[in-house]
Formats: C-alpha cells, sequence, structure tokens
C-alpha cells in the first residue's frame, strides 16, 4: 500500500507542474484580455470624428484607425482562444491522471477494499486523500476553464456593444479564479505531500 501512495506522490508531482503552468496561462489570459478590453473601450471614442480634431480632414483617418484597432482585436481574440486551448489541455492531464488513478486501484495486482483505500501509515495520505485530491484538483480546472471560455467568449459580443462596466466585471472574474481558491489547492497539496517520501 505505501508502494501506491508512492505512486500517487508522483502523480502529484505532474499534477504540481501542471498547476504552475497553469498560473503562467493565467497570467497571460488576464493580460490579452485587458489588451483587448482597451481596445473595446475605446472603439467608440475612435468613431466619433469630434475626437479626432483637425486630424478628421485627412481622408480616410477615421477608417484606417479604426481597421487597424480591429485588426488589433482580432489578434489578440486569437491569442486568447491558443491559451484556452492550452490551458484545456492542461484539464485533459487532469482527467487522465484522475483517470490512470483510479484504474491503478481497480486494476492493481491486490484489489483495493474501502478499508485499505483509508489506511494510513503514520503521517502518510491515504490512497482515498490521493484520489479524492485528484478529483478535486480537476474539477476545479475544469470548472475554471468553461468559466474562462465563457468570459471570452462574451468579449466578442462586447466589441459591437461595449459597456464599461462589463468589461470590468468579466476582468474581474477571470483575475479572481472564483472556483480554484489557492488555499484549497495548497490543502490538497499538504495532505498528499504530509511526508516527503519520494
Amino acid at each position: 500500500m505505501e508502494g501506491m501512495v508512492k505512486k500517487y506522490q508522483q502523480k502529484f508531482k505532474k499534477v504540481k507542474d501542471d498547476m504552475d503552468r497553469w498560473d503562467d496561462l493565467q497570467a497571460r489570459l488576464i493580460s490579452q484580455f485587458r489588451n483587448a478590453s482597451s481596445i473595446i473601450g475605446r472603439l467608440q471614442l475612435l468613431e466619433d470624428p469630434k475626437n479626432y480634431s483637425s486630424l478628421k480632414n485627412i481622408d480616410g483617418i477615421i477608417d484606417s484607425i479604426l481597421r487597424k484597432q480591429m485588426e488589433s482585436l482580432q489578434m489578440i481574440m486569437l491569442s486568447m482562444t491558443k491559451t484556452l486551448e492550452e490551458l484545456d489541455i492542461i484539464v485533459l492531464s487532469l482527467a487522465k491522471t484522475f483517470r490512470d488513478a483510479k484504474q491503478q486501484i481497480k486494476g492493481g495486482s491486490i484489489q483495493s477494499s474501502t478499508k485499505q483505500l483509508k489506511h494510513r501509515i503514520g503521517i502518510k495520505p491515504s490512497l482515498a486523500d490521493c484520489l479524492e485530491g485528484l478529483r478535486l484538483l480537476h474539477e476545479m480546472h475544469q470548472s475554471e476553464h468553461l468559466l474562462k471560455s465563457s468570459v471570452v467568449s462574451a468579449l466578442g459580443s462586447l466589441a459591437l456593444k461595449p459597456s464599461v462596466s462589463d468589461l470590468h466585471a468579466f476582468e474581474q472574474l477571470l483575475v479572481d479564479q472564483p472556483n480554484i481558491p489557492k488555499d484549497e489547492v495548497q490543502s490538497i497539496y499538504d495532505i498528499i505531500f504530509a511526508e516527503d517520501i519520494c
């Protein structure tokens, strides 16, 4: 049983790497979102000829500036889609790790009973703790990915009818990561790595 716990802890080391990557991608997505929001927020100003002063007399200046801004917005939206795809890869990796861990218990040479799954050796986590930790991490990140995808999808429609308050609300959703409280993730790591045996 101790050997299986060690295998689970190794899985968690890979999961920890995924979480570090998730944090990097989260920071990138927020930066991309802020850049897109800035463009969307100024589109109405750029459409109004009064904001160009004497520049409005230059032939095609307004259309040219608007076109450039829309091209920039399109590039940022494509970058955000790629970032979401990379986040999805992490969610899929977490799902596979959880599935593999469950299969390891079901298909192991020793069929684990409920009592064996909850058995602890000293301060080391039980197999049930490890499996539950993997399940929680997968579910939290899957939910968060769905939320992020919805926010990015909504951003496209805001470009047509900008609302500063909506932009700020969506940005706050991305920043807060409401489905992944950092202290909860840390407590899962603390349980799994109660004693560093790897």
